[in-house]
């Protein structure tokens, strides 16, 4: 494995563990303030925080630019982040921590799969293959498993 790919592996591991603590704190912070205020303050503090990283890794805000001269519908990745972030402040309290990360995480892996089947975003084509349509039905039944309770 690349040092890249070790690098991108444990930045997948790092933000997993980070999603479920994510989850279970902005479940709360909905609770405190309100689940649209919570949602509000987050992504404030994440544009405050990102504002920071770009300054101090390029020293410019030119990447706001770049980013208005891009394709409108590479913007759409924002509005994913946004209902990602609402969704678990609004989830989480009400079904569980672990309910709302299986379901999310079962929710990507069946996206995962149709983009990689059609190629969707310029990406290669991966086809689904029987052993991935499994691994998705297990695990659409695992998350399934996740809300019932005792």
């Amino acid at each position: 494995m690349s040092p890249g790919s070790a690098a991108a592996v444990a930045l997948c591991a790092i933000g997993g563990l980070g999603g479920a603590v994510q989850a279970a704190i902005m479940g709360r912070f909905g609770e405190r303030i309100g689940v649209v205020e919570a949602f509000a303050f987050s992504t404030l503090v994440t544009a405050a925080i990102s504002l920071g990283a770009l300054l101090v890794a390029r020293q410019s805000l030119a990447a706001y630019a770049e980013g208005l001269r891009s394709p409108a519908w590479l913007w759409t990745a924002a509005l994913m982040s946004a209902v990602i972030v609402a969704g678990l402040t609004f989830a989480a309290p009400r079904i569980g921590t672990t309910a709302t990360i299986a379901i999310l995480v079962a929710g990507n892996l069946v996206m995962a799969a149709a983009i990689d089947q059609f190629g969707w975003f310029g990406l290669d084509r991966i086809p689904l293959a029987w052993p991935r349509v499994a691994g998705l039905v297990l695990l659409a039944v695992g998350a399934a498993l996740t809300l019932w309770r005792r």
